[in-house]
Parts: C-alpha cells; sequence; structure tokens
C-alpha cells in the first residue's frame, strides 16, 4: 500500500491481553452472576433421603398396623363387621384387613358395642337375647362366649356337621339375619365407605361413622 503502511496491525506477543486492550464486547457490563444465589456443591448432589421425610412420622396408638389392608379373594380391600338390632339400627363395628375371617372379629365387636352404646348410653331396655350369625360364626368357642353373655347363638351349622345340629337353632329366628344384609347394603350406597379412599383405618372409619350418623338422623326426622 501506499506510504509503506502495512495493512494489518501487529499482535502482541505476550499470552494475556494489556489491561488497555479491549474488545468490542468489552464495552459491556461484566457479568458477575447472581449473588443471590447459592452455589450447589458437590457434595450435595450425593445420594441422601429425602428431606421431606425427616419430619417425625405420628402415629395413633390405636391405628391398626396394616391400617386394615390386605388382599383377598376381592383383591385388596377391608372387610366391615357390622352389629345392629332387629330393626336394622346399627350398634358397632370393626374394621380388618380384607383376608381376615369373620369369627375374629366377634369378640372386639362385642366389646365396642358394650363401651360405646350401652356404657355412653346407660344400660340398655331389652339385653338381646338371640345373636345371628352366618356359618363363618359357627364355632363352639363363640357358642360359650355367647352363652355366657346370656344371648342364644343362632348360627346353623357348617356342612360337614351333617350329623349335628346346633343348639338352640331357630331357622325362622335365623331369617331375620337379612336385616343386617339390607344394612350393609344401605352403606354400600355412599360412595366413602363402598370405595375407600382413606390410607389409615380411622379416618376411614370416620366416614363410616358419618354414613351411620345420616342414617340415624333419617330414622329420627322420619
Amino acid at each position: 500500500m501506499a506510504d509503506d503502511l502495512s495493512p494489518l496491525q501487529c499482535l502482541e506477543c505476550r499470552r494475556d491481553a494489556r489491561p488497555d486492550s479491549r474488545s468490542v464486547a468489552s464495552g459491556l457490563p461484566r457479568y458477575r452472576g447472581d449473588r443471590g444465589r447459592t452455589v450447589v456443591r458437590r457434595r450435595d448432589l450425593r445420594p441422601s433421603p429425602s428431606l421431606c421425610g425427616r419430619r417425625r412420622q405420628k402415629s395413633d396408638p390405636h391405628e391398626p398396623s396394616d391400617h386394615a389392608l390386605g388382599r383377598s379373594r376381592g383383591g385388596f380391600s377391608t372387610k366391615i363387621h357390622l352389629l345392629c338390632d332387629g330393626q336394622g339400627h346399627p350398634l358397632a363395628f370393626h374394621l380388618t384387613a380384607g383376608q381376615a375371617h369373620e369369627s375374629t372379629a366377634l369378640a372386639p365387636l362385642l366389646e365396642r358395642a358394650e363401651e360405646d352404646f350401652i356404657d355412653s348410653c346407660g344400660p340398655p331396655l331389652a339385653w338381646p337375647m338371640r345373636l345371628a350369625g352366618d356359618k363363618a360364626y359357627r364355632a363352639d368357642w363363640i357358642d360359650e362366649l355367647l352363652e355366657s353373655l346370656g344371648i342364644t347363638p343362632v348360627i346353623p351349622s357348617k356342612s360337614s356337621e351333617r350329623n349335628r345340629r346346633a343348639a338352640g337353632f331357630d331357622p325362622a329366628q335365623y331369617r331375620r339375619r337379612n336385616i343386617v344384609e339390607r344394612v350393609i347394603g344401605w352403606l354400600k350406597e355412599c360412595r366413602r365407605v363402598f370405595a375407600r379412599f382413606e390410607k389409615t383405618a380411622l379416618n376411614y372409619a370416620g366416614m363410616l361413622k358419618l354414613a351411620i350418623i345420616q342414617r340415624y338422623l333419617k330414622l329420627i326426622i322420619a
């Protein structure tokens, strides 16, 4: 070029740029990051339990360990053991897992009926004379338990007891067992009772109590 001008300027031989050497983007403000945010350390990235689960878990002593849930032929379910009078009024109920046998819940069911109904409301007007149940309640110890309470068991014999007739069995009184079956059918009309959404047995029992209260209110209003 004219006047011996070099087409390109020589760059600095040093590796680092001089403090006064600036590029086009040097005029922009330098990004220093958000100092208000914390930096994630490498040690925080290691596998560790969730902080949400470190809170102390509170358990109710009345809550069963299995939450009254178990697998049976019907699937993962809860079994409701219900006790009612001859007019279809629910007196007490007991919850167990779906695979539990009916006979295992008879003793706690009678105890709960005595605590919740008899003790809270005073002595009953008439002590029950008979208790009807299906063949699942057919056992010698159940007969002895009911007889010790002054109650006559109305329970049919099993098919394996062809040569044995249940003592005090009255077929006419046994036909009245459909009363409790109708009460169970009525409870199944309540969606929160028919389909359990609660995890704990205590919460599910609360829904069942609300359904029973609703039934009593209808009987009182009617």
